[in-house]
């Protein structure tokens, strides 16, 4: 996988056209290409190519005979769209992306480490609510569960 992480959260809006600004901090690591996706959560998953061609290749891994593993498959391949950020940083996303995450004007892209992601505003604001407890609870201790010795 690449070396590159993100982090923080960015509320670019999106145009007329479809076309959504990336975060300036992360031109240089996304000026190879990006792979867009459907996400979790009704969001979009901004990824590095050759981090993407990692998954897909995990994905293809998988046993044929699981129904649950050809139709992740199926949607993964078919819902992604290559892009490589113009000049402005600019990445167009697709009418059915769109649709997926409910994106109109306001939209946040978050950094979810190894990759980005792209939400509409207040379902972002939402999620964030929903979710604020379970991160106060869980904290940094269950961290401690996964690091081991």
């Amino acid at each position: 996988m690449a070396d590159a992480m993100f982090f923080g959260t960015y509320t670019p809006k999106l145009d007329d056209k479809g076309r959504l600004t990336l975060p300036a901090k992360f031109r240089d690591a996304l000026a190879g290409g990006v792979m867009i996706t459907k996400g979790q959560d009704r969001s979009l998953a901004v990824y590095l190519r050759d981090d993407f061609y990692e998954l897909a290749r995990k994905v293809l891994s998988s046993p044929k005979n699981d129904p649950a593993a050809r139709a992740f498959q199926r949607q993964l391949s078919s819902g992604t769209d290559e892009q490589r950020p113009d000049g402005q940083g600019r990445i167009s996303l697709a009418l059915d992306h769109r649709r997926y995450a409910g994106l109109a004007k306001e939209c946040v892209v978050i950094g979810n480490m190894s990759h980005l992601e792209i939400w509409d505003a207040q379902t972002w604001r939402d999620y964030q609510d929903e979710h604020e407890e379970n991160f106060s609870s869980v904290g940094f201790d269950a961290l401690d569960a996964v690091e081991g010795p």
